[in-house]
């Protein structure tokens, strides 16, 4: 089924070519990730088998059990930080016919040694109990130096700033002030704590990424093979194309459903917004409006389930609980989230009269249905399985068997041998960002685990916030948004829920809820300015200015600033302690404060507001935030009579 930009793209071919070489290359500028190099010879036959097998030990593991912990850890991190210093090259100019620089070939292999020792030696080691001998040192060394340049490459440089930052504190501790004071460690003792334990590099962070999250990008990969990402963006089209502002809500909608599968905000952008942010500026969105639109969809793909990217898989480790129970308190705040995008897009095209696509040029969807419907049932049966008990791995492994066997139901999504081995090698690569995130993640925590660090900075977040709990919760959000402004989600989530997540503890909030706080305030760091990765992104596709894009991605995700406190003032939300009811009315008292909310934010509700209207409903949606019955009834009272003032006016003007 093809969709009104495909058409447009069709009667001029070279305009596609250079659209999709200009996203390409804004996709490997503004995401570290997918900045990696395409060999061609030899040495991209060379680099697949290396991912091809990199994959299959991933499956073979999944399948029969994985290995003792640190051999596994191991073993992927050899193989994950060789095709980093291969696909990732020192400096691209010196790149010759498609062949690897020797430089980088030599840095793949020593990269690759520490692990490999570890292996070869693992019984001395367990032996041995901890005692570190100047070998060990020296291999010590060599791999955290090889991580850190690692993630430089394909994370980026906060990243590593920060892990130097923890590094530097291990070993000046006893030179800090006041509490932050401790007795220092020395190279020995950092080495092999942060190496050659299960509390660094090798820790949780990295167990995660050997276990469940590389299946689920492999997963992923495959679901991306079949199509299913046009299939969402052709049944959004088909649901939504014809309303007010269709098109902007058809991002919306495609962005949620992508999300289910997908972690990457500025992917998700570039991926579904070469099509959606045309359609808007053709509709009459500013090129600043449709590029926020996309932007601020597809960032809130990160907390839509069964998925939401690598740090929810953390979250439960962190946590303590099965993956299923993350989940579950996923999805009341990713549907509020959707909605609270969806209305500001609404009240927009309502406030500029914009129409919506007309029916006859849209599918049908009982067509689509048909023709692509086949592609949703791995992502169906996936679900199911979580639901039914089966643990992350199994169910990743099956979403993968189902993926290609639903594929092969009808011609025009049929995989063939190619495109499985291709599977292979996508998901490998793919899976190299997060693996690099979370080995530099663990060295953080290791450091926070040897000095008792994040004990004393929880302290002393309360402490600044004097005891006051709304202060807290923004000091909490202000670190986050700004850790995520230059860290991945997952090395920001990591050190959120080391540092800052304790802090709200102490005070009393849920465990889940306060780390479902950081998560949140993590992500929604990709729209809000000044950095804003997933704007960028989208002012790259719409020709617009990344800040105002920025502002209004930010307008338009309101409800993720909001949520986070709801959740934390009424962990109803989250299923945590509450009946059905309970979750009922909480979620339909966000949802109307979130009208309130983005209505102020637009700037229209059922006509355009002044700016005493404004305020009166900017107030009446914060009050919603609270759960109390008072402040929701007075919320609800001031949003009618908002909505009573606007509807007298109307009529005066229509008579």
């Amino acid at each position: 089924m093809i969709i009104l930009a495909d058409l447009e793209k069709k009667e001029n071919p070279a305009v596609e070519k250079g659209m999709d070489d200009h996203l390409q290359k804004k996709l490997k500028e503004l995401d570290k990730e997918s900045n990696t190099m395409e060999y061609s010879g030899t040495w991209a036959k060379v680099i697949a088998v290396i991912c091809i097998c990199f994959s299959l030990f991933q499956i073979y593991t999944g399948f029969f059990g994985a290995l003792d912990a640190m051999i596994q850890r191991c073993i992927h991190l050899s193989f994950g930080i060789s095709l980093v210093y291969l696909l990732c090259p020192t400096k691209r100019e010196w790149i010759r016919g498609g062949s690897v620089h020797p430089v980088d070939l030599a840095l793949a292999i020593i990269a690759a040694i520490p692990p490999i020792y570890i292996l070869v030696n693992y019984q001395q080691l367990i032996l041995r109990a901890g005692t570190v001998t100047p070998v060990d040192t020296f291999m010590g060394v060599l791999g955290m130096l090889m991580v850190i340049e690692a993630a430089r490459r394909i994370v980026g440089l906060p990243i590593v700033i920060v892990v130097l930052c923890f590094l530097a504190y291990g070993f000046f501790g006893r030179y800090m002030p006041g509490p932050l004071a401790h007795r220092g460690l020395t190279v020995n003792q950092m080495v092999g704590h942060l190496f050659y334990t299960t509390e660094g590099v090798f820790g949780i962070p990295m167990g995660v990424s050997s276990t469940f999250i590389f299946l689920f990008i492999l997963f992923g990969a495959y679901l991306e093979k079949t199509g299913l990402g046009k299939f969402f963006i052709d049944i959004a089209n088909a649901i939504a194309g014809w309303a007010s502002g269709g098109p902007a809500k058809v991002a919306v909608i495609s962005s949620a459903l992508q999300g289910t599968i997908s972690g990457s905000s500025v992917a998700n952008v570039v991926g579904s917004g070469s099509f959606t942010i045309p359609m808007m500026k053709k509709l009459g969105y500013h090129k600043n409006f449709a590029g926020a639109v996309e932007a601020a969809a597809s960032t809130g793909g990160q907390l839509m389930p069964p998925v939401m990217g690598a740090a929810a898989f953390l979250m439960a480790e962190f946590v303590g609980i099965p993956y299923m129970e993350v989940v579950k308190a996923a999805i009341v705040p990713a549907v509020l989230y959707f909605l609270g995008v969806f209305l500001g897009v609404h009240f927009e095209a309502k406030k500029n009269k914009l129409k919506g696509t007309p029916r006859n040029e849209l599918p049908p969807w009982v067509k689509i249905m048909k023709e692509e419907g086949h592609l949703a049932i791995p992502l169906i049966a996936i679900i199911g399985l979580l639901a039914s008990g089966y643990t992350p791995m199994k169910a990743a492994l099956a979403g993968i068997i189902i993926s290609i066997a639903t594929a092969m139901l009808r011609a025009n999504t049929r995989m063939d041998f190619n495109d499985i081995i291709d599977g292979l090698v996508k998901g490998a690569r793919g899976a190299l960002g997060v693996l690099i995130a979370c080995a530099s993640a663990g060295m953080i925590i290791g450091i926070v685990t040897k000095t008792g660090v994040g004990l004393k900075l929880a302290s002393a977040l309360v402490d600044v916030a004097a005891g006051n709990f709304m202060l807290l919760l923004f000091c909490t959000m202000i670190t986050s948004l700004i850790l995520g402004m230059g860290v991945p989600t997952t090395a920001n989530y990591v050190i959120t829920s080391t540092i800052a997540a304790p802090a709200l503890i102490q005070l009393g909030v849920p465990i889940l809820a306060a780390h479902m706080f950081v998560f949140y305030f993590g992500i929604i760091a990709d729209i809000t300015p000044p950095v804003a990765l997933a704007a960028y992104a989208g002012s790259a596709i719409s020709g617009g200015d990344p800040l105002k894009t920025g502002v209004n991605a930010s307008k338009l995700g309101i409800a993720a600033f909001i949520i986070p406190y709801v959740f934390v003032l009424s962990p109803q939300i989250l299923g945590i302690e509450a009946s059905a009811g309970s979750i009922i009315l909480t979620t339909c008292t966000a949802l109307i404060g979130m009208a309130g909310v983005s209505a102020a934010m637009i700037g229209y509700l059922a006509a355009k507001t002044n700016m005493f209207e404004r305020l009166l409903l900017l107030a009446g949606g914060l009050m919603l935030i609270d759960p109390r019955l008072m402040t929701d009834a007075a919320g609800i009272g001031i949003l009618a009579f908002v909505l009573f003032m606007q509807f007298l006016r109307r009529k005066k003007a229509d008579g």
